[in-house]
């Protein structure tokens, strides 16, 4: 266990992965290894074994924490009625804030990959734009943005690019928007 976690620390993944699985075949209720089991399988894009070992964690802990990595396996192997219906879910169970967000930045990625921008746009719509803000904020506003672009607002879609920048200017993606919202 100690190697797996060290593995995953370092962010060796598939070493960790080596390591975590020896973990749970003797353990196989050992719901640390099944979490970083989950997420270095993530890390490593293997979708199916990543949703496996996440929803494992879930039904041993009861913890919601990595239910937006599950909605992200589910969107990546292309099940939209799945994504629906774990976003569900979550919402019946609940997160703490953070996830809370991280859950709306999937549903709504996935929602607008589909074209359903107005759905989107009730899923993410921020509330006021207030400094400083988590992490999980301000990946809200990036979606945000990139939702108030499909639907024409450019005027909104300048409102979360600026208050990222101010932020997070280094964000990924956030050159691309600032280009296409001309800022």
């Amino acid at each position: 266990m100690e190697e797996g976690i060290a593995r995953f620390a370092d962010e060796r993944f598939r070493a960790a992965v080596d390591h975590l699985t020896q973990v749970k075949a003797l353990a196989p209720r050992a719901a640390l290894a099944r979490e970083l089991l989950g997420l270095s399988y993530y890390y490593l894009e293997n979708w199916s074994q990543a949703l496996q070992e996440l929803r494992a964690y879930r039904r041993f802990t009861g913890e919601t924490l990595h239910m937006p990595v599950e909605i992200d396996c589910l969107r990546a192997l292309r099940r939209p009625a799945d994504v629906d219906k774990t976003y569900e879910l979550f919402r019946e169970l609940g997160g703490d804030k953070d996830t809370e967000r991280e859950a709306a930045v999937v549903y709504a990625s996935h929602l607008l990959d589909l074209g359903r921008v107005a759905e989107a746009w009730r899923v993410i719509k921020p509330g006021r734009l207030i400094s400083p803000a988590s992490e999980s904020e301000i990946r809200r506003w990036y979606v945000a943005a990139r939702v108030a672009l499909a639907a024409n607002d450019i005027g909104a879609a300048k409102k979360f690019v600026d208050a990222i920048d101010r932020e997070n200017p280094s964000l990924p993606g956030l050159d691309e928007l600032k280009n296409r919202v001309g800022s």
